[in-house]
C-alpha cells in the first residue's frame, strides 16, 4: 500500500519510526515533511499529503503532530477524506472497521512509539465492516462532504 506521511516538528521522530515499521511491512511510503525537528506550520506539509490522498497518489495517509487533532483539522476539509485521531488500539479498530477512515491522525506529544506503532498496526490491518449500518453511515458523512467541500477537479491547483 502507499501512503503518505506528513508531520510537524513535533511529530517528526515519531513519523520516522511508523515510516520505517510500515516500510518493514512492505508499504511505500511518502513524505510530504517536515524534514526535522526545527518548528514548522502543520498546514505546510498535512495539506499537500491530504491532497496526495485524495487524488489517489497514496492509498492511505499517517499525520503525526503534538496531539493529533490539528492534523485531523486539515485532513478533514479535504474532500474525500475521512481523518481520526486515535490514542489506543481499540479506537484504532473501530476507526477502521466502522468509519472506513483513510487517515491516521496520532499525537507524538501524548503516545509513546511502541503504542503508536500498534495503533498503526491496527489500523493498517483492520478492514471496513461493510455491513448496512456502517455503509449507511458512512454513505451520509459522504453526503454532506459532497454538500459542502469542493471537489478537487474543481480546484486550480
Amino acid at each position: 500500500m502507499r501512503i503518505a506521511l506528513a508531520s510537524d516538528h513535533a511529530g517528526f521522530p515519531l513519523k520516522r519510526e511508523i515510516a520505517a515499521w510500515l516500510e518493514s511491512q512492505g508499504h511505500t511510503t511518502e513524505d510530504f515533511g517536515t524534514p526535522d525537528t526545527r518548528p514548522a506550520d502543520l498546514s505546510d506539509h498535512v495539506y499537500p499529503a491530504a491532497l496526495a490522498v485524495a487524488r489517489g497518489q497514496a492509498d492511505r495517509g499517517v499525520f503525526v503532530d503534538g496531539v493529533g487533532y490539528g492534523s485531523a483539522l486539515i485532513a478533514n476539509r479535504v474532500r474525500g477524506l475521512t481523518a481520526v485521531v486515535c490514542q489506543d488500539p481499540f479506537c484504532a479498530r473501530l476507526a477502521r472497521e466502522h468509519t472506513d477512515s483513510n487517515v491516521l491522525c496520532l499525537g507524538g506529544k501524548i503516545i509513546g512509539s511502541a503504542i503508536a506503532l500498534e495503533i498503526v498496526r491496527v489500523w493498517m490491518t483492520t478492514g471496513f465492516l461493510d455491513q448496512p449500518k456502517y455503509r449507511r453511515r458512512v454513505d451520509k458523512v459522504e453526503q454532506i462532504s459532497n454538500r459542502h467541500l469542493v471537489a478537487l477537479e474543481d480546484l486550480d491547483l
